[in-house]
């Protein structure tokens, strides 16, 4: 089909500029994740009443045993597993807490309708999508502390999610554990035999991870285009392989039965979802503040950490209002501390750290082996005949396996605009080779990252391995109006920042910094940029086994 009679079928029934005011940020949003969650008549109230009762923030002058930067995957397992140790325990998170409802009732902006709450301090929305039908797509909002980070770095732009969660608030939740044999290339000074018996099932309990009903899967709307898109990859010889994801699929059948307000079944998930996601809101946070030994100081950064007079660490941060102004700074101390801000935010602080001589005996490994997890996005538009709903659930449930003989999984994704737009749109996570390196700038005081957009042509060349197949086999053609103007590839992008402070090198093999005892890596930074499938639960049962090795010997 071509791409003009694709804009006349989707013109039918809607404006062009419609389409694209209704759809807006959404186009993207899917190509990015203990318990189930009951049913609930608010969805606000299902956020709200997952976390404990707020503490105060953290006063300037305190005194903690352990401190935790970040409040994402790692650090979320580091803290439950310290509280459970008998350590007190608080997390400093430079994003909102995102427990309290805004005007229209509920906590998170809809996909399709990003406001105030969509953006990180930006006063334009920085979509993963930015065209579509010749149109663009982003729109001028206020400048706020908003859930989402687009992050501009260098030749590539890293979405982060920001908030007490990290980026289990914006992401698809697809809980993929890796194929045993690839895990050698992941992490190799890791025991692969305890990481699959014993770290990820404990990571999967913890995050709660389940699979599809496969019976409701054939039949349901809102997943016709991830049929659409197995259908396509077997006719051209590709596995298509359900996948792991931490929603809750009873609440969304029951989306799906109008017995329930619509969460995944509305689009919600890039500015958050209101509902029926488990992120670590709802698992191992809810789990840490449980105890009673966990608090959270939201909208507060991390500035400088030191080796104190005393022992331990003078651990300087930044509280900060709704639009990022600094309101106060403080100064506490801490016996250890933990490094949770993610892959590119633990990195940047180290390196800073070192540069500017706080962290002196960092090693020069700091910064080094950065990747994007090989992400890469595309989309191809289908013949009239293999239409992908006008309803779709904004949560991937399967993909195309290529890693061994092209180097290439991806994604099949969502576009849930509400309207039929005969498209599949697919994030490819490919075996790119290229790592990137931050170093501090003292001419302008920043750590910057040195990755170059041409290095993302591996991807792009190991992800045709599966679409030019495909395409061929169809008949169909790549869309081109997605990325901007006659672009094919979204090659401008990660959602999987990985590395910058790699296990064995610049840590020991459990995470401790070398040069300065007490200090620890505990998240996405530790491994050396590619996990072959989505990185949280390689990250989250990293986590539990360096933490068990840690209370076990350094506590």
């Amino acid at each position: 089909m071509s791409d003009k009679s694709l804009h006349s079928k989707v013109s039918k029934g809607v404006s062009r500029r419609g389409f694209i005011a209704g759809t807006s940020s959404l186009l993207g949003a899917m190509a990015l994740g203990a318990n189930a969650i009951p049913a609930r008549a608010n969805p606000a109230t299902a956020i709200a009443s997952a976390s404990a009762v707020a503490n105060p923030p953290i006063a300037s002058g305190a005194h903690v045993p352990a401190l935790v930067i970040g409040t994402g995957y790692g650090g979320s397992v580091a803290a439950l597993r310290l509280a459970q140790a008998g350590v007190d325990v608080h997390m400093i998170e430079m994003g909102m807490a995102w427990d309290t409802p805004g005007t229209d009732g509920k906590i998170f902006a809809n996909t399709t309708r990003p406001d105030y709450r969509s953006f990180w301090l930006r006063t334009r929305t920085k979509a993963p999508l930015s065209n579509f039908l010749g149109f663009p797509i982003d729109k001028d909002v206020p400048k706020y502390t908003g859930i989402l980070d687009a992050e501009e770095m260098g030749g590539i732009i890293v979405y982060q999610g920001r908030g007490v969660g990290g980026g289990s608030l914006v992401n698809g939740g697809m809980a993929v554990t890796p194929k045993r044999q690839n895990f050698a290339a992941i992490l190799p000074t890791v025991d692969a035999d305890e990481m699959y018996s014993t770290y990820y099932p404990r990571a999967n309990a913890g995050l709660g991870v389940g699979l599809i009903d496969p019976d409701w899967f054939e039949t349901v709307d809102c997943y016709q285009f991830a049929r659409v898109g197995r259908k396509h990859a077997q006719r051209s010889g590709f596995p298509f392989v359900f996948v792991p994801d931490v929603y809750d699929w009873d609440y969304m059948k029951q989306e799906v039965a109008g017995t329930v307000p619509k969460s995944a079944v509305d689009g919600e998930i890039l500015y958050g979802n209101n509902a029926g996601k488990k992120s670590l809101q709802k698992t191992y946070l809810a789990a840490a503040r449980a105890t009673g030994r966990v608090a959270v100081s939201p909208l507060h950064r991390v500035t400088t950490v030191s080796p104190s007079d005393g022992g331990g660490y003078t651990v300087a941060m930044e509280e900060l209002n709704t639009t990022g102004d600094v309101v106060t700074v403080k100064t506490v101390t801490a016996d250890r501390v933990f490094f949770a801000a993610g892959s590119v935010g633990t990195s940047k602080l180290l390196v800073r750290l070192k540069a500017t001589g706080a962290l002196p005996l960092l090693n020069d490994e700091i910064g080094k082996g950065w990747g994007d997890n090989g992400n890469v996005m595309c989309g191809r538009a289908n013949h009239m005949w293999d239409p992908t709903g006008k309803v779709q659930a904004s949560i991937p449930c399967g993909g195309i396996d290529n890693w061994d003989a092209g180097g290439a999984f991806a994604e099949v994704a969502p576009l849930p605009t509400g309207i039929e737009t005969y498209a599949s749109f697919y994030l490819s996570i490919t075996k790119n080779p290229n790592r990137a390196e931050f170093s501090w700038n003292p001419a302008t005081g920043k750590v910057e990252l040195n990755w170059q957009t041409a290095w993302k042509q591996p991807s792009i060349d190991m992800a045709k391995t599966i679409f030019d197949k495909i395409n061929a086999r169809e008949g169909t053609i790549y869309r081109s109006d997605l990325f901007g103007t006659d672009k094919v590839w979204g090659d401008h992008l990660t959602y999987h920042p990985l590395g910058g402070a790699v296990l064995g090198k610049a840590t020991d093999n459990h995470g401790r910094l070398h040069g300065h005892p007490g200090l620890y890596v505990i998240d996405g930074a530790l491994i050396p940029g590619n996990t072959s499938v989505n990185p949280f639960v390689t990250i989250t049962a990293l986590a539990e086994r360096n933490i068990e090795k840690i209370i076990a010997t350094d506590l």
